[in-house]
């Protein structure tokens, strides 16, 4: 029987995807509890793909098997679509309603899936899209994305919500907590909002 709950984070660089998987790792310590995380990314400096693995209560290492996540939150509607297979079946999906265009479509004229045909692919999954862009810029800062996406998965993430808001305030910069905060107030209204 699996024991962690598993959280696999994908993005792309610069979407603050590290800083999310940061986040969740200090709410499993301000809670006392076992934490595995580990990072993959290629180019994230020039908008490379950008993956997160991180095991709450896990003890067999850092990396999520395939089929075996939880919950993915997703920054990019194409990353979920890459990454979809390491989604467990039941597991849960928290995706940015977003597609970062990769430079290669321009480069080599290549052809980028819709966000239907997105959306449509990953329909046999229980997934929750959002704007976290234009939540985030309610908050007041559209840089918060990430925590916005932190407030919307927190109800599906066995952590408390005042751990969680913890770890936000030790992660992000002192004079951005405020927005951060609001930020993850408003993902977390999102989410519930589709539920």
């Amino acid at each position: 029987m699996k024991e962690s709950f598993d959280v696999l984070i994908v993005g792309i660089g610069g979407q603050g995807v590290i800083l999310t998987s940061n986040v969740l790792g200090e709410g499993c310590l301000i809670e006392g509890r076992s934490v595995r995380a580990a990072e993959t990314h290629g180019m994230a400096q020039r908008g490379g793909s950008v993956e997160c693995h991180v095991r709450i209560d896990g003890q067999f290492g850092p990396l999520i098997p395939a089929g075996t996540a939880d919950l993915m939150i997703a920054f990019d509607l194409l990353e979920a679509l890459r990454y979809r297979h390491f989604l467990a079946p039941g597991g849960k999906m928290i995706l940015n309603d977003h597609i970062v265009v990769p430079t290669s479509v321009y480069t080599r004229k290549l052809e980028i899936p819709t966000r239907e045909s997105i959306l449509e692919a990953l329909s046999g999954s229980d997934l929750t899209a959002i704007d976290a862009g234009g939540i985030a810029e309610e908050a007041g800062n559209v840089l918060a994305r990430n925590i916005v996406m932190i407030g919307a998965a927190s109800s599906l993430i066995p952590l408390k919500e005042e751990s969680l808001l913890g770890a936000v305030r030790r992660n992000v910069p002192e004079k951005t907590v405020e927005i951060n905060i609001r930020a993850f107030e408003l993902g977390r209204e999102a989410f519930d909002g589709q539920g």
